[in-house]
């Protein structure tokens, strides 16, 4: 499998938005998270994480098209470079609209922790601080009631991701927390 550089530098090929480059990195950084508590390969579902929407900006599929456009497209060059069949996978089943099922752990946890580290990422941004040590859980909970409060993000992936990895919601989005705690620095919270 190629090295985090490599995915890294793969991603920076693909992606010159900045807010999309830091979504990647927070959604690895909750993914590596729950690699190391679930004893998984950390590489692989931190690489599959930071890939996850590389082929956004150039191909982002507004029509949902399964066979074209994101995630789709993404994964036919990642498959000429080499990258695991299982990561692959999990990037085409993080979008629903793929018609990949979601069935292993990793890609599992790459669809809850996509949509939710957008939505932390937001929640620390209205913070006066803008740091990520400053929300709560608890705030969480209450911002994804307000419709009108990071109206991109999609509540029912929020839940449903939780709910696909058997755990409460309150859980996911406090471990989660935790993860971009932990990545602040690099992702400017």
């Amino acid at each position: 499998m190629p090295s985090r550089d490599d995915a890294w530098k793969l991603l920076c090929e693909y992606t010159s938005g900045e807010s999309l480059r830091k979504h990647a990195l927070a959604v690895e950084a909750c993914v590596r998270a729950y690699a190391r508590k679930n004893g998984a390969d950390e590489e692989l579902w931190g690489n599959t994480a930071l890939l996850h929407d590389f082929d956004y900006e150039r191909w982002p599929n507004l029509e949902h098209h399964a066979t074209a456009g994101h995630p789709h497209a993404g994964s036919s060059i990642l498959r000429e470079l080499g990258y695991p069949e299982e990561m692959i996978r999990a990037i085409q089943s993080h979008a629903d609209y793929s018609g990949v099922e979601r069935v292993s752990p990793l890609e599992h946890t790459l669809f809850a922790c996509d949509e939710l580290s957008g939505f932390l990422t937001a929640c620390a941004l209205i913070k006066p601080s803008k740091k990520i040590a400053d929300v709560e859980t608890a705030s969480v909970k209450k911002k994804l009631k307000d419709k009108a409060f990071a109206r991109g993000v999609n509540r029912d992936d929020v839940v449903n991701g939780a709910a696909e990895l058997r755990i409460p919601l309150e859980d996911h989005i406090a471990f989660c927390i935790e993860a971009l705690r932990g990545a602040a620095d690099t992702l400017g919270l």
